[in-house]
């Protein structure tokens, strides 16, 4: 039985395309492991965000219990919360494909800060202040 020479050139470029197609799937797969973290992440922040928005009423309590408690403190969020949403304003319209990068870098200088400031804290040249909070 003999096959033909076209048959068996389709036969091997068929092949060939498969052998191909099933590399680049593993490509692709590889390359969007970091996105599939990234889009676990945000999420889990969706859903923290929307546990917020149902118990909108409990948190308002907690936070006027904390506004009577302690005013300074509470002072000191409301301005960092404040800062942190002009900043999420500003960083809207940035493509993002920034916000993989700045975690991580974000995360290094933190540590970098934590470091510091337990060298510093554990040199020994001057006893540390306690703060006050309220």
């Amino acid at each position: 039985m003999r096959t033909d020479p076209r048959t068996l050139e389709l036969a091997l470029r068929k092949q060939r395309l498969q052998l191909r197609a099933a590399s680049q799937r593993a490509d692709l797969s590889w390359r969007l492991e970091g996105v599939d973290a990234t889009l676990d992440r945000v999420n889990g922040v969706r859903e923290h965000f929307a546990w917020a928005k149902e118990q909108a009423p409990l948190l308002s309590l907690g936070a006027l219990a904390l506004l009577a408690a302690r005013p300074r403190l509470s002072l000191r969020i409301a301005k960092r919360a404040w800062l942190g949403w002009l900043l999420y304003k500003r960083l809207r319209g940035t493509p993002a494909a920034l916000l993989p990068v700045l975690a991580p870098a974000l995360r290094l200088a933190l540590r970098a800060l934590k470091r510091a400031l337990g060298d510093s804290a554990g040199s020994g040249s001057t006893p540390r202040r306690q703060r006050r909070t309220g």
